[in-house]
């Protein structure tokens, strides 16, 4: 089992662009382990985590409602936004400028088999992350992704997650905002939950900024100790 993951940070990068670079690295690792099935080859899996910036663009999952999505395209144009129909679980999200995007490209076979694992995994993550930032973060029953007060009134999504796993593959994966504009999704339905709210890092703490590499190292640190994994 390989538990090397090769890191890269792809800075500000269009969506689709992004999207076709995990489609290809996906890829890579599907073909070998079918190659490995056929052939016997024996060849190692590789994997890879991808942090990214995005310009502002909205994404539905494959069982995602196209009616959570409150802008036509004349007014995605006049936001500045751009929309996908994209092939991960889930429904609609937001990405834009001062958000962590972050993609494990994984073959799980090198940690474990158990995507519902993967996703706690991932949760606690953020959970952690953010508990060094003294905020008390949870999971919401039923609801995947991170929240800060759950089971109030005052319930609020800080972090959205969704991916596609195929042969044990993984790809997509986390968004947490950071310094993110809010005002973005005020034209979704985010992951189409009604009535419930979304904050940033930065308004939870009451400022202006926070550092978004600091926050990375933070998170790398998480999952690499929950994975046991190590970063190339």
């Amino acid at each position: 089992m390989n538990k090397q993951i090769a890191l890269q940070d792809l800075g500000f990068k269009d969506y689709k662009q992004t999207w076709d670079y995990q489609e290809m690295l996906f890829k890579d690792i599907v073909d070998t382990k079918i190659k490995n099935r056929r052939e016997e080859a024996g060849l190692q899996t590789k994997n890879h985590f991808l942090f990214v910036e995005h310009p502002h663009v909205y994404t539905l999952g494959k069982s995602g409602d196209l009616s959570h999505l409150l802008l036509n395209e004349e007014q995605l144009i006049t936001k500045g936004a751009t929309f996908y129909k994209i092939n991960r679980g889930g429904d609609i999200t937001y990405h834009g400028p001062g958000q962590v995007v972050g993609y494990p490209i994984l073959d799980l076979e090198n940690f474990f088999t158990d995507i519902h694992k993967y996703l706690r995994f991932l949760e606690e993550m953020i959970i952690l992350t953010l508990a060094e930032y003294g905020l008390k973060a949870a999971r919401s029953k039923g609801e995947t992704g991170v929240w800060l007060d759950v089971d109030t009134p005052f319930a609020r999504k800080i972090c959205a997650m969704g991916v596609r796993a195929s042969r044990w593959v993984t790809m997509h994966g986390f968004a947490l905002n950071v310094n993110t504009n809010l005002g973005y999704f005020d034209h979704i339905i985010p992951c189409g939950i009604r009535g419930k709210a979304v904050t940033s890092l930065n308004v939870e703490l009451g400022v202006k900024e926070v550092d978004m590499s600091a926050v990375k190292e933070k998170l790398l640190k998480h999952f690499m100790h929950l994975f046991e994994a190590e970063f190339l």
